[in-house]
């Protein structure tokens, strides 16, 4: 499975610090797991998350997502079967 994670965002919307924020999340939560997390300024709304080339969030269907919500689905590509502890309950 691929390590390399995306998170599109808009930057006419100044989504940068939401990004940044859950691109911290994902590296301390898979440290071990994710050989690169990339953030890919975009405009027009753009909120996306890619794990390798699927898209595993998208702000337009879903809403702004949740960490753990996130992180759920980057585990189930990057870890599957590993526990994410407290976050998951």
């Amino acid at each position: 499975m691929s390590g390399h994670v995306e998170i599109e965002y808009c930057t006419q919307c100044r989504w940068l610090p939401r990004a940044a924020w859950l691109a911290q999340e994902l590296l301390t939560t898979f440290e071990t797991e994710l050989t690169e997390l990339a953030l890919k300024p975009g405009t027009g709304g753009v909120f996306v998350v890619r794990v390798g080339d699927e898209v595993v969030w998208d702000r337009r269907e879903q809403g702004f997502p949740e960490p753990t919500a996130v992180k759920r689905a980057v585990r189930d590509r990057v870890a599957p079967g590993r526990t994410l502890g407290h976050s998951e309950r």
